[in-house]
């Protein structure tokens, strides 16, 4: 879906400027020796190019469109990016003049912007913080911690800085409320509890500090609001709620996501930029069990129509096609059954020949002359009883699986010598019989060692087996506990599950 994601991105883009009356940003930087320079915006994580001056002449940059600039943090970026820095853009400012006569490394000293006294505040506001950092970065270098009072003394200076900067940031806030620049700073200004109770056991009350914290977190964030997510702050703020406040937990994830696109309006930028933001997210996620979103982001906005105007229709049904897909394969499913071969019986397949079938047509046809055979073969996957059984699938031949299932009997022989009531039910993903069997025997795998000899089960699309090994953990009653996971991580995962069920 990247590419689906990176075309919508570049379709957005070209949307931002319209035919309103058009823009013009002059920037005269006396020291300026670059040739080339590069108008640019934040956008979620990624800075966009908006325009491109070709020609500077004597220092002077010029940005000139008939489109409307969108609201947003702007940036003027230099050819050989000796020169960089933000300015805002809203919708009373459309022509803005800059200028400084400072060297390269220092052009934000003397930034001004004629007759536009709130952009030269956000000017003082970049030289006090730039100013801060590197105090403190000083601080650091010159700081030789030996002693636990030195310790403590830079703590405190650090604890001063922090502070200091914290009221800058709230009196700034505080001058700019109502205005474009007062929202992106609204972002970045920390909601915390001033006043902190104290709980039961007479120590502060850091379960009231969280809920005050996660309670005011999105306050006065305007998600209608397209310019809210032109700026390096609200995506990292967006990022710190998912990964610091909401439980890690795929329902919780789906409940917040949907809170979230609710604050927004359907069929603007923010909207779709969101959702394609989650979408791929949750697509992608390394988090065991987090494909549950993606599932969830398919039944909620692909499914319902939501997601057009996002993704090509071609994409949308490329994504509910893979939800689907994995929706039997989601933690807490049951799983599905499987009818394989036990790989001692290959003699007796190949006997019938199912190992001499050319084609689909043969082959169902090998199957019908002797079913009833085959049927005494089949061991099912609900066959295995135990408490824990553990489904893999595999291949001989895999260097990754090579590497994964010696691991895997190690992890294995560790939970049977603990007394787990543990079986495998390993599933070889190929027919060469032989081969299969010789592995068996060298290795001695003391597992159900099956494969698909009867061509019955499709397991690829079943259990979703891109690649090898796939590795499926199930309950007593073959519900999906965990999969995706490595080798040497099932014997935590076990020790979790029963440590949840006590």
């Amino acid at each position: 879906m990247k590419k689906g994601l990176l075309s919508f991105i570049i379709c957005i883009v070209s949307f931002c400027a319209n035919a309103q009356s058009g823009y013009e940003i002059t920037i005269n930087l006396k020291n300026c020796k670059d040739t080339l320079a590069y108008l640019t915006f934040y956008q979620m994580d990624k800075t966009m190019i908006k325009d491109t001056c070709t020609t500077i002449k004597n220092g002077k940059i010029v940005f000139k469109g008939k489109g409307k600039l969108d609201k947003g943090i702007y940036s003027l970026v230099s050819q050989q990016k000796s020169i960089c820095f933000d300015f805002f853009i809203d919708d009373a400012t459309q022509k803005l003049e800059i200028s400084s006569d400072a060297a390269p490394d220092k052009i934000i000293n003397e930034l001004t912007a004629v007759n536009n006294p709130r952009e030269n505040t956000f000017f003082e506001y970049v030289r006090f913080i730039t100013k801060q950092k590197r105090d403190f970065q000083e601080l650091k270098q010159r700081t030789i911690l030996k002693t636990k009072k030195d310790t403590l003394d830079f703590n405190e200076k650090q604890a001063a800085l922090e502070k200091t900067i914290n009221t800058f940031e709230e009196k700034y806030l505080a001058e700019n409320k109502g205005t474009y620049i007062g929202d992106v700073f609204n972002l970045k200004v920390e909601k915390v509890l001033k006043e902190i109770p104290k709980a039961s056991n007479g120590r502060p009350d850091s379960l009231k500090v969280y809920q005050y914290y996660k309670d005011h977190y999105w306050e006065n964030v305007n998600f209608k609001d397209d310019g809210i997510m032109r700026n390096p702050f609200f995506f990292n703020k967006l990022k710190k709620y998912f990964t610091s406040l909401v439980p890690v937990h795929p329902d919780s994830v789906s409940v917040e996501i949907d809170k979230i696109m609710a604050k927004t309006v359907p069929g603007t930028i923010l909207n779709k930029v969101l959702l394609a933001h989650f979408t791929y997210t949750y697509e992608t996620s390394e988090i065991m069990g987090f494909d549950k979103v993606f599932v969830h982001m398919s039944d909620q906005y692909f499914k319902t129509g939501k997601a057009v105007g996002v993704y090509e229709d071609e994409n949308i049904a490329k994504i509910i096609k893979r939800a689907d897909k994995l929706k039997p394969l989601l933690i807490g499913a049951p799983a599905q059954e499987l009818y394989m071969i036990k790989a001692e019986d290959f003699d007796k397949m190949k006997a019938m020949g199912f190992e001499n079938a050319k084609n689909s047509e043969e082959m169902t046809n090998v199957f019908y002359a002797h079913q009833q055979e085959v049927n005494k073969l089949f061991l099912k996957l609900s066959d295995v009883k135990a408490k824990y059984t553990l489904l893999i699938f595999w291949d001989v031949d895999c260097s990754h699986c090579q590497k994964e299932i010696p691991k895997l009997l190690d992890q294995y022989n560790e939970l049977i010598k603990q007394h787990k009531d543990i079986k495998v039910y390993s599933v070889y993903m190929q027919h060469e019989g032989e081969k299969y069997l010789k592995y068996i025997a060298e290795h001695k795998l003391p597992w159900i060692n099956v494969y698909d000899g009867a061509h019955y089960n499709n397991a690829i699309e079943k259990y979703d087996v891109y690649s090898t090994p796939v590795f499926y953990l199930l309950d007593q009653n073959k519900v999906i506990k965990a999969k995706r996971f490595g080798a040497d991580q099932l014997g935590k995962i076990v020790e979790t599950i029963e440590k949840e069920t006590k």
